[in-house]
């Protein structure tokens, strides 16, 4: 029992710089050598030091003082800051301890983390992707510095983390074990705005929404508080019978437990935006993706609210390609497309991005559709940023008429192979377009594209009551695009036709 306590403080000695006296001034771990501080805003500082003692701040030509409390716990604001690319170094000081943290960006920061799709790293896709390969050994650069976050999980929201981690520069041996979509994100985004990139990636392979979302909102939402009591009981097996249930294999997957370790301990530190890619876990066989978008709205809810900012921007990637006989990809894709009428979010469409197995390495095009979210509506730059999304259909005699946003100025057929734009292949049939009729029983379709709307018809259907696009596991060749070269979402315009799950697999 004695040797826990030791490891801890050598991990204290490690990463908490030696600066620090017996005084006691200390600043949250998550500032540390190399760090990017967001540009544009107020960027909060923060730490402890002996109660109600002065504490002074010098940064980027910015001197601020405060005192700290009874508890010892200190604040400041720096006023906002201008982007560079030239390190600075921050001196804190109380008593007559001093901290300093060198080498400080100034630039854009970003939030990621969901589970293993946004943990695969980039060895691991590059080993697939030669263009990945190649970019992980590109030389050194100074445009993106990474924190990741490991810490396990825990029962209780944590201020500070059990184990710190540093800020790392750019270079090829850090890089390979960087989250791919993070990572790629970081690149392209810089290279649109030339401005330094800053990612803090806090993922979690294998591991369901509910370990993600904090604590409150599972008392706020009426749907979830029976996961909770359940897993407070320790009843996990019950919680996995609930209707949108999900299977909790350890205690990571409880609720907030891994909110409490992996994003608490490091609010508020000033960000642009959160990227997010998950939902695997919450639709595998077994599992009842039900209720998913509730889960997705409790976790945007309590991460901004964590942050003081209720329109922190907010872009996921709605689940791949995967052959699931269970039903719950299907659906959970549904759960995540109609999650975009959370206010300031946007859905990056990978449906078009198949692979061998549930990771696809291709995490270039994942980084490049967030990307474009991103400039589009975080940073008001002028490009298509979005494939068709379901708006509206209506029936036309024995025809069905689907309607999207995101289809000016037109559809194509393509088809999507590899890296890069799909190649447009306008003498294809469009594929995985099915009609119901009056009694709910679905039938092949055929579908025509007439500008920005399909016409959908089938032999086997006289009076349409509903159509679907690509609702299978693994729809191959799903060939609908605008003209800019991003993929339709599937979906279904009558929901209550589209099972939740198998109950045979439950």
């Amino acid at each position: 029992m004695r040797a826990q306590p030791s490891a801890l403080m050598l991990l204290f000695v490690v990463f908490i710089p030696s600066s620090l006296t017996a005084e006691g001034l200390q600043l949250s771990d998550v500032f540390t050598d190399n760090a990017v501080l967001q540009q544009g805003v107020a960027v909060p500082v923060w730490g402890t030091t002996r109660a109600n003692t002065a504490v002074a701040l010098e940064f980027a030509g910015q001197s601020k003082t405060t005192t700290a409390g009874s508890d010892g716990h200190w604040r400041i604001e720096l006023s906002p800051l201008q982007a560079t690319h030239t390190g600075r170094t921050m001196t804190v000081k109380s008593g007559t301890s001093i901290q300093e943290r060198h080498d400080l960006l100034i630039g854009e920061v970003w939030y990621a983390s969901g589970q293993s799709n946004m943990q695969m790293t980039l060895a691991a896709c590059g080993r697939k992707v030669p263009a990945i390969k190649a970019m992980v050994e590109a030389a050194s650069t100074n445009h993106i510095r990474y924190l990741r976050i490991s810490d396990p999980d825990s029962p209780h929201a944590l201020t500070k983390r059990r184990q710190p981690s540093i800020w790392q520069v750019d270079n090829p041996l850090n890089r390979e074990k960087q989250s791919a979509v993070a990572y790629l994100f970081a690149d392209m985004l810089h290279a649109q705005l030339g401005v330094p990139i800053g990612i803090i990636e806090g993922s979690w392979g294998g591991k369901p929404i509910e370990g993600f979302i904090p604590r409150l909102q599972f008392t706020k939402q009426l749907a979830l508080q029976k996961t909770l009591s359940l897993s407070d009981k320790n009843q996990l097996d019950d919680v996995a019978k609930l209707k949108g249930g999900v299977i909790i294999r350890n205690t990571a997957g409880m609720p907030a437990r891994i909110f409490n370790a992996r994003v608490s301990p490091i609010t508020p530190f000033a960000i642009r935006g959160f990227i997010w890619y998950q939902g695997e876990s919450n639709a595998g066989r077994g599992e009842d993706p039900r209720n998913y978008r509730i889960k997705m709205q409790a976790l945007i809810d309590g991460w901004r609210e964590t942050w003081g900012q209720p329109a922190l921007p907010f872009y996921f990637v709605q689940l791949p390609a995967f052959n699931d006989t269970a039903h719950g990809w299907v659906r959970l894709r549904e759960e995540q497309r109609l999650s975009l009428s959370i206010p300031h979010t946007g859905m990056a469409v990978t449906i078009d991005l198949r692979d061998s197995d549930i990771h696809p390495a291709n995490k270039l095009d994942v980084a490049q559709r967030l990307v474009n979210w991103a400039l589009a509506k975080t940073y008001d730059k002028q490009l298509v940023y979005s494939g068709p999304l379901f708006k509206s259909a209506t029936v036309n005699h024995n025809t069905m008429r689907v309607q999207f946003d995101h289809a000016e100025p037109g559809l194509t057929v393509a088809h999507k192979r590899g890296l890069g734009l799909p190649k447009a292949t306008p003498d294809t049939a469009l594929a995985h377009f099915e009609l119901a009729d009056s009694t709910g029983s679905w039938y092949p379709a055929q579908a025509s594209i007439d500008g920005s709307e399909v016409v959908v018809r089938s032999p086997q259907v006289r009076q349409p009551r509903a159509v679907r696009y690509a609702c299978s596991g693994d729809p191959s060749n799903a060939n609908l695009y605008n003209l800019a070269g991003l993929p339709a979402s599937p979906f279904c315009s009558d929901l209550q036709l589209l099972p939740w799950v198998d109950e045979t697999q439950r």
